[in-house]
């Protein structure tokens, strides 16, 4: 009967204790529970993932932070001066505007502004202080041209989505007169194909426009109410108060190819044709080093008067010339005729991609 008596008792201690274990057991877990939702709700809260604002514009008003001033320093020669223009006072000898199409600094400008210069200042969103810009690639005939300025973190311009059309509303952004003072102004398309051949140009889609620009304008936008490119300013007729744009898609065909550094339809020659009672050609302002024309010995103040045989510029335009560069391959052979007008017209005769210019008999 004891035995029973103790048995039983050992038995309900037993139970007594793993109850009493169980419930301290629990109590722990739930008190740790509660540490840990305390712990995570003191830390910190984590920042959000925002997305990188972007810098393109969208609107009219801001379309003057990604168009820039350019001026070119260097030797560049007039056709209607008998000797080579030195820049002996220290003044820019070319002028134009440009407009960014990347945040890294990548700009569309005109060739006639560029080629040949000796170095690049551009100036931005109104700073006081102008930057320097690389060349990346230009074509002569497209009147093209790529650049590179230095920095990054641009406000930049997109392309106009649709179809660019007679009537469409649009505006001229540049620095006319190379003045410092941003200019915006308002017409329509009066031709959305019009004739591209001029005499420092051979462009195969142009647009005509009532926008006023003047010299200065050249490589500057035109953009859309919604502040999105059009084309690209490159020249105006004052006597039927029309200007002209490189249309949108003829640019687009070559730009990727300029800004990887490749030139398109071009010898390295910044230059414009040129015609009087005697002599027609294509007169060279300036001369790219290293290019195919610097290679052979032309300067500037040169007038190609023939290549491959042809006479250039009869017709006043560069149609000729760009039509020759145009059906051959880069790098091909062409043969050349030069006459030197700082020499009194000395005839010389060469060839691209081959032998040097030589004195002609």
């Amino acid at each position: 009967m004891n035995l029973t008596i103790q048995s039983f008792t050992g038995i309900v201690i037993t139970l007594m204790t793993f109850i009493l274990q169980d419930s301290l057991a629990q109590e722990t877990v739930a008190k740790t529970a509660n540490i840990s939702e305390t712990a995570k709700s003191a830390e910190p809260p984590q920042p959000s993932q925002k997305k990188p604002r972007s810098l393109a514009i969208s609107s009219l008003e801001a379309v003057k932070k990604a168009v820039v001033l350019i001026k070119a320093r260097g030797n560049f020669s007039k056709p209607e001066e008998e000797e080579e223009m030195r820049d002996s006072q220290g003044d820019y000898t070319q002028a134009g505007s440009g407009f960014i199409i990347d945040s890294s600094g990548i700009t569309i400008t005109n060739n006639h502004i560029v080629t040949g210069a000796a170095f690049l200042h551009v100036w931005v969103n109104g700073e006081s202080k102008p930057r320097n810009a690389k060349i990346l690639g230009v074509s002569e005939c497209s009147d093209l041209a790529v650049i590179d300025i230095a920095g990054e973190g641009y406000s930049y311009l997109e392309w106009y989505p649709n179809k660019i059309d007679v009537g469409l509303e649009i505006y001229a952004a540049g620095f006319p007169l190379a003045e410092p003072e941003f200019t915006l102004t308002r017409g329509i398309i009066s031709k959305a194909h019009a004739d591209g051949e001029t005499k420092w140009a051979s462009v195969d889609n142009v647009i005509e426009h009532d926008a006023i620009i003047n010299p200065g304008s050249s490589g500057g936008p035109l953009v859309s109410k919604t502040g999105q490119v059009v084309g690209i300013n490159y020249g105006s007729d004052p006597n039927v108060r029309q200007s002209f744009a490189i249309a949108r898609d003829e640019a687009l065909k070559i730009i990727n190819e300029l800004r990887n550094g490749k030139d398109i339809d071009s010898i390295g020659v910044n230059g414009e044709a040129f015609t009087n009672n005697e002599i027609s050609g294509i007169w060279v302002w300036s001369v790219k080093s290293g290019s195919p024309a610097d290679q052979i010995g032309i300067k500037g103040g040169d007038i190609i008067t023939m290549m491959e045989g042809l006479n250039l510029a009869e017709n006043g335009t560069m149609s000729e010339y760009c039509d020759i560069l145009r059906s051959h391959e880069v790098g091909d052979p062409l043969s050349i005729q030069v006459l030197r007008v700082t020499t009194k017209g000395t005839p010389f005769e060469g060839q691209l991609n081959g032998h040097k210019l030589t004195i002609s008999e």
